[in-house]
């Protein structure tokens, strides 16, 4: 089996084990299972991703493993990491919002209302990495660790971030180099201009210097390039 093939065998049966936690009286079967994480897999293995693939979302579980026992619902969770990228088109600029009406689309059938809308605002919370007003501390809670789990990469390692980095310019592959250049550094400024990167103290304490360290070295590359 290959790598590809591991990863999606991996993540399969973690899917199947997350929303079958949150489908206990519902009539979903096995098949429906399969079908709704085969649709998954195909958008993640979609040609123009070099970044946001299943290979992204196999690092969030890693991330996922170390915090979920902080988590007051891991399922809910885990389900918004799995969809938050499942559309992604480097041209666009509405992607979290067409993730989270696929999610809503495809989850709607068999999760109630409550457990649906929650998804959708986790996801959208994505877009601009900011805590929206959720009922309950613990919704809060949860919500700032998958913020965090999504910002991992960049207090990798910088051979990691390295490669994060130089996936995110073949996405955008299709940007000349000077435009490129001016915008992802203005992305990356306005990242160090946060007080703070990460949300949970747990991922502050972790990562949150070695992420400005990373982010700093990037931009002298960029204006050196």
């Amino acid at each position: 089996m290959d790598e590809l093939s591991q990863i999606n065998a991996e993540l399969g049966n973690r899917f199947t084990t997350h929303l079958s936690a949150l489908t206990l009286n519902s009539n979903i079967t096995p098949a429906e299972v399969k079908v709704l994480w085969q649709d998954i897999a195909i958008h993640y293995n979609e040609s123009q991703r070099a970044y946001h693939t299943l290979k992204h979302i196999q690092q969030l579980f890693g991330q996922f493993e170390q915090i979920k026992n902080a988590l007051h619902e891991p399922h809910i969770i885990a389900l918004a990491l799995y969809y938050h990228d499942v559309i992604y088109e480097p041209m666009r600029s509405d992607n979290e919002l067409k993730s989270a009406e696929y999610a809503l689309a495809a989850l709607s059938y068999y999760l109630s209302d409550e457990q649906c809308q929650h998804i959708y605002a986790l996801i959208m919370m994505t877009a601009t990495h900011q805590l929206n007003e959720l009922a309950g501390e613990d919704k809060i809670s949860d919500a700032a660790y998958l913020l965090d789990m999504d910002l991992s990469i960049l207090g990798a390692p910088w051979s990691e971030y390295q490669e994060y980095a130089q996936a995110v310019r073949q996405e955008y592959a299709h940007v000349a180099k000077a435009d490129y250049l001016v915008g992802r550094i203005a992305v990356l400024e306005k990242l160090l201009t946060l007080p703070t990167l990460y949300l949970t103290e747990y991922y502050h304490a972790r990562l949150e210097q070695q992420a400005r360290d990373n982010i700093k070295h990037e931009i002298i590359l960029l204006h050196a390039s």
